[in-house]
């Protein structure tokens, strides 16, 4: 009963989104307040449906009920609960269902806290919100249903795939979908903007908040999936180009050249035409990731499904919407007018600079994406698009937007001095310069130019420390004065401070454990030992296990260091009751230093394993700056003059026209 109580809200939400849809738009049109109004009880409606929906789906898991098809097909008795928690998303249907509930969640954030919008715009703005819900749940209850029964449920259910029974993902879909499906509120405010013909600074202070918000999600969404991915495939690496993982990092870097942009557009009324465009494109990225995991054009561990006829039906989404979109745009860019100017050399040019960057890497990870697949459609010919040629591209971008990246803020708006900020980054060039002598000294081999890239996430990091203490006049004011200024520095500063000091952070990871990475493959029977990294791994012998689901062989390593012992650690080697599919789980002992990764192979001849041990230096910096990025964007969120939005224009002024 619970399972058709659930289905029956599903249903029913795709009925509000049709009313949501089109109610409050002709409200608008026609400029009836009480028409306009109905959007915000029926968001908050939507989202008070889809949650019993999924509420019904997830207590079908929790509570094994195999007569639905969907949990027959992804769960199993024996799991633990938060597997059977996590199955719910674990999976094409419900995956979908947790992606129109985080849209509806959206949609009702802004009827609830959007008091500040103007009633057209805020009118608007959901109906599109709900318009694309409507696409959603129509693509569920047509292709997707998760409610489906079987006439003959079995004993027990196929389970869930072991390599997705982890922690890590448990929690990196939601956050990931956040994230994807945030941005959904900047493309909205964007058509909303482009329908009434009116973009100005106070769009732009209205969209930020939604944009970070998504923008923060989906940052700490994509170093979960990474870090799961390095623990739990085994592979000893964190990135791989995979076009699954491109599919979510698309999205971060056009929204990241968004909320620079945005930021452009609200302190001096220019890049209006640019930011609407990326706002439409962010999201239409999103919609592209989608289309790639669930259409079956791929094979990968991260695709939920491999249906040509599901991935027709999101095509199409993704052309309705961003051809549409774009069409409103080119309909509406003959009648927009140029913002502030400014000179090259100053904050908004240095911004422009950062997008200009952003938008080029986007496009070469969309293109090296892409290209395999249009080319097996056209020709029928396969080739792969790996990790050499995104380095080789991306990389050399990366490289002029981080070196600049400490110079933008200390840039004057409208016109800058850039030798005034080289002179103040002048103690970060030379910290910098001394990591990259002690990044020499440290690692005797490996590319030559990989301290220098060290050196440059340095000079980011200590850059990022250098504004912080220009703001707050450091060495050139009293205490007092330094205390103040630093106790009233708005929450907003301190979190792109955090962000910038975050990414320099990650980038000393990255080059760090690329350039310098140690990795021995070898056979070993009890007794062997190897050396890498320093440390000295004594292999014990492998002895048997048993989880709650699954057997497995536990290797034993003793590691020491210079003689003395550091600990032991137990890779193993899984074989999962159902499905009946084996795994790696990897032994690590992590350090700041770096991380010994250890995993097993198969049996090689009675008693010996295939082993491939790794030492990753300061791979933890990465993870640790993708943790400190996600917190600055959650203190600038907390900073009230970003939360309030911009205030109420007078019904009298007259409409600001984009750029």
């Amino acid at each position: 009963m619970i399972i058709e109580f659930g289905h029956f809200a599903l249903i029913l939400a795709l009925l509000v989104a049709a009313f949501q849809t089109v109610v409050p738009a002709w409200g608008a049109r026609v400029n009836d307040g009480r028409l306009m109004r109905v959007a915000e009880p029926a968001a908050v409606s939507q989202l008070f449906l889809l949650l019993i929906a999924f509420c019904a789906l997830m207590h079908a898991y929790v509570t094994s009920d195999f007569s639905v098809a969907n949990v027959a097909i992804n769960s199993h008795s024996t799991k633990p609960l938060i597997y059977k928690i996590s199955g719910v998303w674990g999976n094409h249907e419900g995956s979908m269902l947790l992606w129109v509930l985080i849209l509806a969640l959206f949609g009702a954030a802004v009827a609830v806290f959007g008091n500040n919008l103007p009633a057209t715009l805020k009118a608007n703005v959901l109906a599109v919100q709900a318009s694309i819900a409507l696409a959603f749940l129509l693509f569920i209850v047509l292709t997707s249903d998760p409610f489906a029964r079987l006439a003959q449920p079995p004993a027990d259910g196929n389970g869930l795939n072991p390599i997705l029974q982890d922690p890590a993902l448990a929690f990196h879909p939601p956050f990931l979908y956040t994230g994807y499906v945030g941005f959904s509120i900047a493309f909205s405010f964007a058509v909303a903007a482009l329908i009434e013909g009116r973009v100005d600074a106070a769009w732009a202070r209205w969209v930020r908040p939604w944009t970070l918000a998504a923008w923060m999600f989906l940052t700490i969404g994509i170093a979960m999936g990474s870090w799961w991915a390095y623990y739990e495939l085994g592979w000893g690496g964190w990135w791989f180009w995979d076009p699954v993982e491109n599919a979510s990092f698309m999205p971060w870097l056009a929204g990241t050249a968004l909320l620079h942009s945005a930021l452009v557009m609200e302190k001096r009324e220019a890049l209006k035409v640019w930011t609407i465009l990326l706002a439409i494109l962010t999201f239409s990225l999103s919609l592209m990731g989608a289309f790639i995991v669930r259409s079956g054009v791929l094979t990968s561990v991260h695709s939920f499904a491999v249906d040509p006829e599901r991935g027709v039906f999101i095509l199409g989404i993704l052309v309705v919407f961003t051809g549409g979109a774009l069409a409103l745009f080119a309909l509406r860019a003959k009648d927009m007018r140029f913002g502030g100017l400014f000179a090259p050399i100053s904050r908004e040019g240095s911004l422009v600079f950062n997008n200009l960057l952003l938008v080029t890497s986007t496009a070469t990870v969309l293109i090296g994406t892409l290209y395999p697949l249009l080319l097996e459609a056209t020709t029928g010919d396969k080739i792969s698009v790996g990790p050499p040629f995104f380095n080789m591209t991306f990389g050399p971008l990366m490289l002029p937007l981080l070196l600049a990246m400490p110079f933008g803020p200390l840039l004057a708006w409208k016109r800058g001095d850039v030798l005034a900020a080289a002179q103040r980054l002048m103690f970060a060039a030379m910290a910098a310069v001394v990591v990259l002598a002690v990044a020499y000294a440290a690692f005797e081999r490996g590319p030559w130019i990989a301290p220098f890239g060290i050196a440059l996430g340095a000079f980011v990091m200590f850059g990022a420390v250098t504004e912080w203490a220009t703001r707050i006049k450091l060495g050139t004011a009293q205490f007092d004065e330094v205390a103040r200024r630093a106790v009233n520095l708005p929450r907003s500063n301190y979190g792109t401070l955090l962000a910038h000091f975050g990414i320099g952070l990650m980038v000393v990871g990255i080059v760090a454990t690329t350039a310098y990475q140690q990795e021995r493959i070898l056979v070993m029977k009890p007794g062997d030992t190897v050396e890498i990294g320093g440390f000295e791994l004594a292999f014990k012998g492998a002895v048997p296990g048993r989880g709650p689901n699954y057997r497995e062989d536990i290797a034993q390593f003793d590691v020491t260091r210079g003689g003395a012992a550091v600990t032991r650690l137990e890779p193993s080697k899984r074989l999962y009751d159902a499905p009946p599919q084996p795994t790696t789980e990897s032994g690590i002992h992590a350090s700041w230093r770096g991380d010994l990764y250890v995993v097993i192979g198969d049996e090689q001849t009675p008693g010996s394993y295939a082993v491939r041990a790794y030492f990753n230096p300061l791979v933890r910096f990465i993870w640790l700056g993708a943790l400190i990025m996600f917190v600055g964007g959650g203190i600038s969120l907390s900073d009230r003059r970003l939360r309030v939005g911009a205030p109420r224009k007078s019904r009298r002024s007259a409409p600001i026209a984009a750029e």
